[in-house]
């Protein structure tokens, strides 16, 4: 059905942002004056309420997709309100999972990720939608500490790898180091900016694993555990020197469960004990990292 929305009146002169248009059509969401499935006005008819141009109105529509709350986003159509997420209890692809539950994370005032993986991608890609409320002004903690576990450079992983036998050369290798490497530096330079943009309190460290982790851990704010497992695939890479075929894992895709303490004693134990066996492995065998 079309929903008839009410007209809202605009001070002065002042042109609303598409921020501002965005937030006014997601609180009528979460309010339930928006319903899955209704249809939005279109473009045009938007425009008129809000006394906007029909491109500040497409920005806040692309936000609003962006948060996953409209569905069918097009120049011929007007959206649809999405239906609701699956609950975080279900698991998801680490990807899909990963983002909201930090999003959420970082509306705390003192923020504590704690995550052990093949690379920091997953993490770093993720890490996008809280960034970018803190550039919009929409959290604001006031310390951020991230701890990272890697494999180290110098194990012999036990993916990825060559199907063939390669010796000391592996190219397999050499591209998840330089892999590991580059999305580091992303991360920690992402996070390190806070600090002269907002003034926020921000660590970043990284530790060796002395072995390849067979599944990927995210701890946050001490208070939840995400786990998936690494499902091996063979499968081909390119690169300039011809195909690599190895055996690889794609974490983004892996089914992400999380665990969280307000959720009952089983979880709560689980969250308690995979918090001391990142400590453990923080304090004992792992070895300082440093990104080449």
């Amino acid at each position: 059905m079309v929903v008839t929305q009410e007209n809202v009146a605009v001070n002065g002169s002042r042109r609303l942002s598409p921020q501002e248009i965005a937030d006014a059509l997601r609180d009528r969401i979460r309010a339930g004056d928006l319903k899955a499935g209704d249809r939005l006005p279109t473009q045009a008819e938007l425009a008129e309420e809000f006394g906007v141009e029909r491109g500040t109105v497409r920005q806040a529509l692309r936000a609003l997709q962006d948060d996953g709350l409209l569905s069918n986003v097009s120049k011929g159509s007007p959206p649809r309100i999405a239906e609701p997420a699956p609950t975080h209890d279900e698991p998801q692809p680490t990807m899909v999972g990963l983002a909201p539950r930090l999003a959420e994370a970082f509306s705390t005032p003192h923020v504590r990720i704690d995550a052990a993986c093949l690379t920091a991608e997953t993490l770093m890609l993720a890490l996008g939608e809280p960034l970018r409320m803190i550039h919009e002004g929409r959290v604001r903690p006031e310390s951020i500490d991230v701890r990272i576990l890697l494999p180290s450079r110098d194990i012999n992983l036990a993916f990825p790898i060559s199907v063939e036998e390669h010796g000391d050369a592996d190219p397999v290798h050499e591209r998840w180091l330089a892999q590991r490497n580059a999305q580091g530096h992303v991360l920690r330079h992402n996070l390190r900016s806070l600090r002269s943009s907002h003034g926020i309190d921000v660590r970043v460290t990284f530790r060796a694993l002395p072995f390849t982790p067979p599944m990927k851990l995210y701890l946050i704010n001490e208070s939840e555990a995400l786990i998936a497992y690494y499902m091996v695939t063979r499968r081909e890479e390119p690169s300039d020197e011809g195909p690599l075929d190895m055996y690889d894992v794609l974490g983004t895709d892996s089914l992400l469960f999380s665990f969280e303490k307000r959720e009952g004693r089983r979880d709560s134990a689980f969250v308690d004990e995979s918090q001391k066996w990142f400590n453990a492995l923080w304090e004992t065998i792992t070895s300082d990292l440093t990104l080449s």
